[in-house]
């Protein structure tokens, strides 16, 4: 018995060892973290859906870095809350581990990449924008963003209300009757209208989760705040750190929704761009790997060179790191929160409307004649029938065909 006792201390160090050297072979560091979000933002070409994908694929199966859970955890906050999905996933995977440090890392090193090339983009498009060859590469990716663009609202539609049938209409007629008002007055004014989003999330919160007063109270703050934040009179950069700050905050799942945003202040109301300068910075986006929405850096640097570039992307990614850090610590009650579940409803089926609305207004004055028709429908076409087929390769194509026409024609 005594030699028993002599020997615990022993035995305890041998078990706290054995734990540690556990911990050790089983944990990453923030240095490798960091390292595979810089990689993953140079490679990971795709939609969002395909890029939260090779995370899983990297970080849970293989790598096991991140536990199954933990991953399903950051998706769901992903989903719920405003941000680009992809990118969000990826602070709220750095911040699991390493907080606040490793979710700012995460998140800078995945968008950096994307944001470097679609600023060096903005040079060379700004410098030879004026050249044939130029206007006839995007002459054909042009169309070919109409149609990508297109079909990914259609997607996005079924996935997040459901296919337009009667089944549906009954199970979900209030949310197809935001989707409709939106689609309609986009298409008509041309704006986007911040205070219909944000009514429509609030309308359907109160009819489907009849949330206390408290809350109500809170959302109606959340609204004058929203509705006097673009009240300002100040130079070009506040302007547009200011309006794409507000534009990423209304970005929910896919970087695609927010075109309508960008579209209607961008194009209609500053006059920054011309229609076809705008759907070439969407083009852009498409043809560089990491989030889509990295469009805004290079619509920044047209407007106010490299200091416009770095305010938009600040700007429009600032919303999304903001709500994952503060809303994290609490996932597991927002998770299961009926009130925050039917609002995020209510403003996605909005969102898609204006997203659908946009996509009509941009494609009426890009499909100028039969050839782009043909390659937008065509563009369709490949996206449905050819699985594995990705959008820098359409791009490419479309790009191709554009310059054959324009010097064939």
């Amino acid at each position: 018995m005594g030699i028993q006792l002599l020997l615990l201390p022993v035995f305890k160090l041998a078990f706290l060892f054995k734990i540690i050297v556990i911990t050790q072979k089983s944990k990453y560091s923030l240095r490798e973290l960091t390292l595979y979000f810089l990689r993953l933002g140079s490679i990971g070409f795709g939609e969002p859906v395909a890029l939260v994908g090779y995370m899983h694929q990297d970080l849970v199966e293989y790598r096991k870095w991140i536990s199954e859970e933990e991953y399903k955890e950051g998706l769901a906050l992903a989903q719920l809350a405003p941000g680009p999905l992809a990118a969000q996933l990826g602070i709220y995977i750095g911040y699991v581990h390493y907080s606040f440090l490793g979710a700012t890392l995460a998140g800078f090193a995945f968008v950096l990449p994307s944001f470097l090339m679609v600023l060096a983009l903005g040079i060379v498009y700004q410098l030879y924008g004026g050249l044939f060859w130029i206007q006839s590469v995007f002459y054909g990716v042009g169309a070919g963003v109409i149609g990508i663009i297109t079909l990914s609202a259609y997607r996005l539609t079924i996935k997040s209300i459901g296919k337009f049938s009667l089944e549906s209409l009954k199970e979900k007629w209030l949310l197809w009757l935001f989707f409709i008002i939106l689609l309609a007055v986009t298409y008509v004014t041309e704006r986007e209208q911040i205070l219909v989003f944000i009514a429509a999330g609030l309308i359907y919160m109160l009819i489907k989760a009849r949330p206390m007063a408290k809350i109500s109270k809170t959302a109606n703050i959340s609204i004058v705040f929203l509705s006097g934040i673009w009240d300002f009179e100040n130079g070009t950069l506040l302007k547009i750190f200011i309006f794409f700050a507000k534009a990423g905050a209304f970005v929910f799942g896919s970087g695609l929704a927010i075109v309508p945003f960008l579209h209607s202040v961008v194009v209609v109301e500053n006059e920054w761009l011309t229609e076809q300068q705008f759907l070439d910075s969407v083009a852009v986006a498409m043809i560089t790997p990491g989030p889509v929405v990295i469009t805004v850096g290079f619509i920044g640097y047209l407007v106010d060179g490299v200091a416009g570039a770095i305010a938009a992307a600040m700007a429009t990614f600032l919303p999304c790191y903001l709500f994952t850090i503060s809303l994290a610590p609490f996932f597991k009650r927002i998770v299961h929160n009926k009130s925050v579940k039917a609002f995020v409803e209510g403003i996605t089926a909005a969102v898609l409307g204006a997203l659908v609305g946009s996509v009509i207004v941009i494609a009426k004055r890009s499909i100028i004649d039969v050839p782009t028709a043909l390659i937008a429908f065509f563009v369709i076409l490949s996206l449905l029938y050819i699985k594995k087929i990705q959008e820098p390769v359409i791009i490419a194509i479309a790009a191709v065909v554009g310059v054959m026409i324009k010097f064939i024609f």
